[in-house]
């Protein structure tokens, strides 16, 4: 005869047992239906429409056009895509971190170093409106054209009441063509200060 159950074990309930019906069959018919919908959602949407989130614009249309007759570069809309991310939407970069573009010296300053500077980054000690900036900016040269570039730059030197002058593709060309051996970032203050 085994010993009677102690009261802690009286009061336990016993263990949940699944026994015959694991599932209930409305939820494995639920389950099936929503991949069937799934599958076929998938399967007649339109893979190359327009983009339904942000601003509906995809990365040809912020190209600038090669042809005659088409629309230039979205200077704002490259900005929004490559630099505000660490500059931030107002310009005025992250403190201590990332340098701010609004009333900066290299923005406002010669439309040709400034054309260097993003076509090839930045590496180590950068001075911006008198504080001291150690980091890395990358390079777009092999990411956007002469006139994405142009249309990028003229759009920084024309925010944040700079009212510099606007950079052509032909300032971005002679800059590219001119640095073309150029493989590394420029070394920050020690090498864009005699930049011109």
């Amino acid at each position: 005869m085994s010993p009677a159950p102690l009261i802690q074990q009286a009061r336990e309930h016993p263990e949940p047992q699944e026994r015959s019906r694991p599932v209930p069959r409305a939820m494995l018919v639920l389950a099936a239906l929503l991949t069937t919908f799934g599958i076929g959602y998938i399967a007649h949407s339109e893979l190359d429409g327009p983009p339904s989130f942000g601003d509906e614009r995809v990365h040809a249309e912020l190209r600038a056009a090669q042809g005659a007759g088409a629309a230039a570069a979205d200077g704002a809309a490259l900005y929004a895509a490559r630099c505000a991310a660490c500059h931030q939407a107002s310009g005025e970069g992250v403190p201590g971190v990332f340098p701010p573009l609004a009333g900066s010296e290299w923005v406002s300053g010669s439309e040709r170093r400034l054309a260097a500077i993003v076509l090839h980054g930045v590496t180590g000690s950068l001075t911006v409106k008198g504080i001291r900036y150690d980091g890395v900016m990358p390079a777009f040269k092999d990411q956007l054209g002469d006139a994405e570039l142009a249309a990028l730059l003229s759009h920084l030197r024309a925010q944040w009441g700079q009212g510099a002058a606007i950079v052509t593709a032909a300032h971005v060309g002679e800059t590219r063509t001119r640095t073309a051996q150029r493989g590394t970032p420029f070394d920050g203050d020690r090498e864009l200060a005699s930049l011109q």
